[in-house]
């Protein structure tokens, strides 16, 4: 088999992990936290595409800018108002329902993600339609062998790994991160401690909901169009890929967004079957393996869930 085909489906399949991991991340948060599965998340990733999509017309409209100015205040905007949506969802739903059982939140997260997403098809210009995103990366590739190596792929993956780096070095590296999981390890002692749970809970919303913003804008750059049902397919991928880990683990959300990502780069590569299969047979791989391993590669732990 030709070693370069394989390579490049390789380093596409990183591309796509880091995605996974990044929503996977998010649901591991939410959880670990306040021992919650927020349905919403992936739809909040959508509009994290559209509002950075918006922005940037916004931009055209206001004359020539550099490419990477353009680029930065749109990532900006479009993360900073999603970790704000996520905090104000923490704030005015999820904190409400506290006291409420677990099929309550998960219905409401749910609803509230079908609205955001229906919102987005009804309302914005011809959004049923999947909308061109802009190129405001360098479109240069270099060419070895039959192996390809897109330079703004290269720098998604960088940015992409990095973002999860910073997530990490947060949790475990400043003081916003113990309270964090401090909060997830006992809410009820964490505040006996002085720790203020509610901005603890809606600094973690927000920063889930970042991430989220983060994956939405770049697989808008990666694929280079957005639809308003993206975030259907990367949510259930992103979710699926938490619980192999261990749900309300980061490190295993981490691998198992990377190992859903081998899964159907594999099923591509080694099976004589279209691409559309690859998604099936995915799914297949991860109910076998939650058949055999409930609890996830990595066992969550209860002293330690974030």
């Amino acid at each position: 088999m030709d070693i370069a085909f394989i390579g490049q489906h390789v380093w596409n399949g990183v591309m796509l992990g880091v995605i996974y991991a990044m929503v996977a991340v998010g649901f591991t948060l939410f959880f670990g936290v306040l021992d919650v599965i927020k349905f919403s998340h992936g739809d909040v990733l959508t509009l994290g595409s559209f509002v950075g999509l918006t922005t940037f017309l916004g931009l055209q409209r206001l004359g020539d800018m550099p490419a990477l100015l353009q680029l930065g205040i749109v990532f900006l905007v479009s993360v900073a108002s999603m970790a704000i949506l996520g905090a104000l969802i923490a704030r005015f739903l999820i904190l409400r329902l506290r006291s409420a059982p677990a099929f309550i939140t998960l219905l409401i997260t749910l609803m509230v993600g079908t609205v955001i997403r229906e919102s987005i098809r009804l309302f914005y210009p011809n959004g049923s339609n999947p909308q061109p995103f802009p190129s405001l990366l360098p479109t240069q590739s270099w060419q070895l062998g039959g192996f390809t190596m897109r330079v703004d792929t290269l720098i998604l993956v960088a940015s992409g790994l990095g973002t999860i780096l910073l997530v990490h070095l947060l949790i475990n590296r400043t003081k916003l991160g113990l309270a964090i999981r401090a909060v997830a390890q006992d809410g009820e002692t964490a505040q006996v401690m002085g720790i203020n749970f509610r901005w603890i809970v809606l600094a973690t919303f927000g920063i889930g909901s970042a991430l989220a913003a983060m994956a939405g804008l770049m697989n808008g750059l990666y694929y280079s169009e957005v639809h308003f049902g993206n975030g259907t397919m990367l949510a259930v991928i992103g979710f699926s890929a938490a619980v192999i880990g261990g749900l309300g683990n980061i490190y295993g959300a981490i691998l198992g967004g990377f190992l859903f990502a081998a899964i159907q780069i594999a099923t591509v590569v080694a099976l004589p079957w279209p691409s559309a299969y690859k998604d099936v047979v995915a799914f297949c791989m991860v109910i076998v393996l939650l058949a055999v391993r409930p609890t996830g590669l990595i066992g969550e732990k209860t002293s330690e869930r974030v």
